[in-house]
């Protein structure tokens, strides 16, 4: 692990690191001709007392760990827990920071060890195992040529080595050593545990690369949406987030009883009326769980042990919180798993006691300006309880590029980042930087780095008014073919921007994001008011309305289904056919709103064969005909489909005669396809629709819709990304529906690049086996017709590979 050599300086200034390894030295006691010992579990000098760890025990450990409050405080009971159930001497944990990994925690060792030993990647046992990424189990570690020493740590003691990479999203993020006195190599049930265990360390390591300031702490997650912004913080406090705030200081024994008995009431009344609304719907058993929930506040021992840390000097919130992690752990314990099980009751009643007990002392949405959202996953019901003037910026510590808040944030221009990891010591009005370009956050940026970022805003925010200067100017390219250029929309807030963005129309309407932002279905009525509202501002221009794509990720919360792999199944047309009150009620409100106007087009999501068109127009052709016969003058809007599903492409010859138009919805083509789900952080970065599969099959439906002499054209994360967009150019898609916020951009692009270039550019990117070499050749043509600018922060995406891969989680 380490060398002989004394203590040396480091960046830190106090490090105990190793320099680029040289040829061992003849007084090291080491044999530099000894042969290189097998990657996995020799036994040399015997073999350990047999001892297996139980899944169950597993467990334990990490539940335990997850309960502690900040990520210092997790790994450490991590590495202390991991060492006693394998009944070893030490345990360590060492983080990569760059090209060097450091000893972040440590059990067993000298305490001074933590943050003081480092190595760089490659050198020594552990700069070995996450170079290679593989696991190395020896009996005496001292005998491996690799072996370097660091005497000051006290690892002389432990010749036993088993270490394991700790690897996160394809990337080596540090290393989990155990060691022992008895020379001989860990067993294969002990293996098989340390592997589990570091799977789960991934993504907490993240956080552990800031320094232990919170000042300029830099965490990295994935670009959700473009763009930089500065503002503060806003918690959204939900049973997740709930646990980042820092605990407060107490006001007193008086004032703080008080905060809690008014949180128990007030939490009591929700309980109540949640109880209240449900009678009706649910069966009494059901209903029990409500008095469950009210017994835990009734002088349960819940509350009169918060009440009694109250006394001895806690804040309300911080009684509450201990009180509420050590019931759980007792909980836990109980083998019994009914009663173990409870701990979740008690986990939702003590957050929502929680929630209550912060809740007085959260900014009111209505006064807030330069919102920084910040949540475990936020919703877009949170985002819409702003005005999208007083948001700056979102930041989710789960979540995908490819999740519903990131496409909201997105369409609204508003700079996200997700997916950062857990995150401590977080206060509500704390200054932070969110980097949507290159998915980074960055909370209590000193004042040179914030003035830095605030002339980075400044700057784009003059690139876009110059580019919306030229919004009125047709989207033709060099040699002059017209390109039509569209709005995505679903909330009303985002309708005018993009008739002021220059959009000719709405080429996606996502009328399932009301109902997601409703507590119960929205009347026909209420739609009625939306749809007509939408056709009146856009008039004369063609409004495309999709019918709800609602299922698979998009779960309403008051109709909710449970499905294996939800992508696959019960949602879009799918869901509406089945649900035909409900798409009955929507085809009635749409072909209301549009009478007098004429500027509707319906379309249908997820279609996979004709009969699915067939029965939705005939459903249609119902409605307006019992429409007519109220006495409306109905007139039959135009009806197309999504091209999403690959099995379609094969049946557009028939679909033909049963639509008027075809719109690609291009990220979920592109996921079915490469059979990945953008939801999924694991795999997301496997994810670019500039894959040749992708690209090909692209090419195929412009060409077959072309002979059908079908309208088309393309929505999704593609037809907003200037690469993307120059190979839509060179394919043939002549009409783009994107966020109204990269419609000026989109279009100075159009302006700036000609057919035959495209068409160029097209081919080169078909035949290419690597996207992100297409896309690298693509941004320097850009460049080359001194484009560039266009590229930097408006969506022209890092390669599907990189950490900060950007991209519409929408569908499409």
């Amino acid at each position: 692990m380490g060398s002989r050599r004394a203590r040396s300086e480091c960046a830190s200034g106090d490090c105990w690191a190793l320099p680029p390894r040289g040829p061992i030295n003849a007084d090291d006691n080491r044999q530099a001709d000894r042969r290189e010992p097998a990657m996995t579990m020799p036994t040399m000098g015997g073999k350990r007392p047999e001892n297996r760890v139980s899944l169950q025990l597993l467990q334990r450990i990490l539940v335990d760990a997850s309960s502690a409050h900040t990520v210092e405080e997790q790994v450490e009971r991590l590495v202390s827990q991991v060492r006693d159930a394998m009944a070893a001497g030490a345990c360590s944990l060492y983080q990569r920071f760059d090209d060097t990994l450091r000893m972040v925690a440590n059990c067993g060792f000298a305490p001074e060890s933590v943050g003081r030993i480092a190595l760089p990647m490659g050198e020594g046992l552990v700069g070995r195992i996450a170079r290679d990424r593989m696991s190395l189990n020896l009996a005496d570690a001292s005998a491996h040529p690799d072996f370097r020493l660091f005497p000051q740590s006290g690892e002389e003691a432990f010749p036993a080595f088993l270490g394991v990479p700790i690897i996160h999203l394809g990337a080596v993020n540090g290393v989990l050593i155990v060691q022992d006195d008895r020379p001989s190599a860990f067993s294969e049930d002990e293996v098989s545990f340390l592997v589990t265990v570091a799977a789960q360390l991934g993504p907490i390591l993240l956080p552990l690369r800031a320094p232990a300031s919170t000042s300029g702490r830099r965490l990295r997650g994935r670009s959700g949406s473009p763009g930089k912004a500065v503002g503060r913080v806003h918690l959204v406090l939900s049973e997740q987030t709930v646990q980042l705030v820092e605990e407060p200081q107490s006001a007193g024994t008086e004032e703080e009883i008080g905060a809690l008995e008014t949180a128990v009431s007030r939490t009591r009344e929700k309980i109540g009326r949640a109880k209240s609304q449900l009678e009706a719907h649910v069966a009494p058993d059901v209903l029990e769980l409500f008095d469950l929930y009210n017994a835990m506040l009734s002088g349960d021992r819940l509350v009169t042990a918060a009440a009694g840390r109250v006394r001895e000097g806690h804040s309300a919130f911080s009684a509450v919180r201990a009180t509420v992690d050590e019931t759980i752990a007792a909980f836990e314990a109980i083998e019994d798993d009914y009663l173990s099980a409870r701990a979740e009751d008690v986990r939702h009643v003590g957050n929502k006691l929680l929630v209550e007990i912060l809740g007085s002392a959260m900014p009111s949405p209505e006064h807030a300006e330069g919102v920084v959202l910040l949540g475990g996953s936020v919703g877009i019901a949170d985002v819409g309880a702003f005005r999208p003037e007083q948001l700056t910026g979102i930041v989710c510590l789960q979540g995908s590029s490819y999740s519903h808040t990131a496409v909201l944030a997105r369409a609204l221009g508003i700079p996200a980042v997700v997916g950062i990891g857990p995150v401590d010591h977080i206060v509500e009005g704390m200054p932070v930087i969110v980097d949507g370009d290159g998915g980074e956050v960055i909370f209590e940026p000193p004042g040179v780095l914030l003035r830095a970022y605030e002339e980075l805003v400044a700057s784009e925010r003059q690139l876009q008014n110059e580019l919306l200067a030229q919004k009125d100017l047709p989207g033709v390219t060099t040699d002059g073919c017209r390109i039509t250029l569209l709005a995505n929309t679903g909330l009303m807030a985002d309708v005018r921007p993009g008739k002021l963005r220059g959009a000719e129309g709405i080429g996606l309407y996502r009328s399932e994001i009301p109902f997601l932002m409703s507590p119960v279905l929205p009347t026909e009525a209420e739609q009625y008011a939306t749809y007509r509202e939408l056709l009146e501002i856009y008039h004369p221009l063609p409004v495309t309305i999709r019918t709800v794509d609602l299922g698979g990720d998009k779960q309403l919360p008051y109709l909710p289904t449970q499905e294996e792999n939800p992508a696959l199944g019960w949602r879009g047309i799918r869901f509406a056919l089945d649900n035909p009150a409900i798409l009955v009620s929507q085809l009635r409100a749409m072909l209301r709103a549009d009478h007098g106007l004429g500027n509707l087009q319906i379309m249908l999501p997820m279609i996979s064969d004709v009969s699915e068109v067939q029965e939705a127009r005939r459903l249609a052709n119902t409605v307006a005909a019992a429409l007519t016969a109220e006495g409306l003058d109905i007139r039959m809007p135009p009806l197309g489909v999504m091209v999403e599903i690959p099995a379609v492409v094969d049946v557009l010859p028939d679909l033909a005669p049963e639509i008027d138009f075809a719109c690609v919805g291009s990220n979920d083509l592109a996921q079915y396809l490469l059979a990945v789900d953008r939801g999924n952080p694991r795999v997301v970065g496997r994810y670019d629709y500039l894959h040749p599969g992708v690209l090909g099959c692209l090419d195929v439906i412009a060409r077959r819709v072309e002979d059908l002499g079908i309208r088309l054209s393309i929505c999704g994360e593609m037809a907003a990304d200037p690469v993307g967009v120059v190979v839509l150019l060179g394919l043939g898609y002549r009409a783009l529906s994107m966020n109204a916020y990269s419609l000026p951009r989109i279009r100075a692009l159009i302006r700036g690049i000609s057919i035959r270039e495209a068409q160029a550019l097209a081919r080169s990117a078909l035949a290419c086996r690597n996207p992100g070499s297409s896309r690298v050749a693509i941004a320097a043509a850009l460049a080359g017709l001194g484009l560039d600018h266009l590229l930097a922060h408006g969506g022209a995406f890092e390669s599907a590979s990189t950490p900060a891969l950007a991209g519409s989680p929408s569908r499409p």
